[in-house]
């Protein structure tokens, strides 16, 4: 009995461990239940004789069946995780290879590597992840540089301001603020007014209005410290309008102590009409002169799609004077069409109300919408140029050679 003991042990060690080791499982873990129990029966058998002979092929069959059972629900390592860890493995001899190959890389991109078809593919997919990672480190530093120089500057602005704010800048600030409210408040008694539109919002775009409070905020800036200031008012302003939004967001709890006058009564019903003049662009009228005694009325619309003669329409059905700035006969008009900012507007409407001077009071037009400045207008000019083109195809060189030099005796010379 000893030696089949004996033989069964040998036969569990040369059969199953290599079969357990083959699929990952450890000696120390491996169940031998049944041949510790296969053994104590076969000492408790004492009915057994020794020269009974052991079926070991069925008994190898048995144990192997039982084994790869047990594997089956121990060993539960899918071939994804396996086939993962291959790909990362051969990512990691490409970086020893000197290869670009990214130093953090996720599942779904190493998924996508494995999904490449060629080896080619693989290495351009692993030098866009390694070029990507390079870009994102770069950004990741440049961040970290302009943060580091922003609080440098922060420091060096906190140790500044403590000899900046000394007793006489601050009393500077602080009379200049109450100089500029006293010169508005004065123009709420004293001085011209001027009338901002705000009747143009079902017009407009959200953007578009949000735009055109920018530029009243602007100009209400620069009407304030000016040396004599209109005074300014917003007709036709309805509460809980998208303009009053818009203002109260700029403005903050200023909103309400601007000396400015808003209403939603209509300028007609405020003014008398004869003295209202709508500025508009659209308007035959071309203005000559700034007139103290009339008011003046700036459509409050900024409109990208240059809506054409929509503040006209209005001045017409309300029986309104119009005018238009004489942007022809001062400016070699290049290109865009002849609408101005509300800022613009308010600078060129200061500047004529102080110094009458048309050309100081136009150079507020941005330079990229005209030429340059002329001394004559531009139908004298055009004029000059016909002549011209006439006697280069030398159509009545004559009488054209006259006319000209009874034009301009002294400053042209045809030859």
């Amino acid at each position: 009995m000893q030696s089949a003991n004996m033989l069964l042990r040998r036969i569990v060690r040369s059969s199953v461990l290599p079969f357990a080791a083959q699929h990952g499982m450890k000696k120390d873990s491996f169940p031998l239940s049944r041949a510790l129990s296969l053994s104590l029966c076969l000492k408790q058998d004492k009915s057994c004789e020794p020269s009974e002979k052991l079926d070991l092929d069925e008994w190898k069959k048995v144990m192997k069946s039982g084994l790869q059972e047990e594997v089956s629900e121990t060993v539960s390592e899918p071939k994804e995780l396996s086939s993962l860890a291959a790909a990362r493995e051969t990512l990691e001899m490409w970086r020893l290879a000197g290869r670009a190959v990214p130093e953090n890389i996720s599942e779904e991109q190493l998924k996508a590597f494995m999904e490449c078809p060629s080896k080619s593919a693989k290495k351009k997919y692993l030098k866009y992840l390694h070029i990507k990672e390079l870009h994102k480190k770069n950004d990741r530093r440049k961040m970290d540089e302009k943060r580091e120089r922003r609080l440098e500057a922060q420091e060096q602005a906190s140790k500044t301001d403590e000899t900046k704010k000394n007793s006489f800048l601050c009393m500077w600030s602080s009379t200049m603020d109450k100089a500029y409210n006293w010169r508005a408040a004065q123009s709420m008694i004293f001085g011209q007014p001027l009338v901002f539109d705000m009747s143009y919002e079902k017009e407009m775009s959200v953007r578009e209005v949000t735009n055109t409070v920018k530029q009243i905020v602007m100009s209400e800036s620069c009407n304030r410290r000016s040396v004599d200031p209109f005074h300014i008012h917003f007709c036709n302003f309805k509460d809980d309008s998208l303009y009053h939004r818009e203002f109260v967001k700029n403005y903050g709890e200023a909103w309400d102590k601007l000396l400015i006058t808003v209403t939603d009564q209509c300028y007609t019903e405020i003014f008398p009409k004869d003295k209202l003049i709508y500025l508009t662009a659209d308007s035959p009228k071309v203005m000559k002169t700034f007139d103290h005694d009339k008011i003046y009325i700036v459509g409050s619309m900024v409109d990208k799609s240059i809506k054409t003669g929509v503040s006209l329409a209005r001045a017409k059905r309300l029986g309104l004077e119009t005018a238009a700035l004489p942007l022809e006969k001062y400016l070699l008009w290049s290109t865009g069409a002849k609408n101005l900012t509300l800022d613009q507007m308010m600078h060129i409407l200061l500047t004529l109300k102080d110094t009458a001077d048309w050309k100081k009071a136009l150079e507020f037009v941005p330079k990229r919408k005209y030429c340059g400045f002329v001394n004559k207008p531009v139908k004298e000019l055009k004029k000059s140029l016909d002549l011209i083109n006439t006697l280069k195809l030398g159509k009545g060189r004559g009488e054209v050679e006259k006319q000209f030099a009874r034009n301009y005796p002294k400053k042209y010379k045809v030859k």
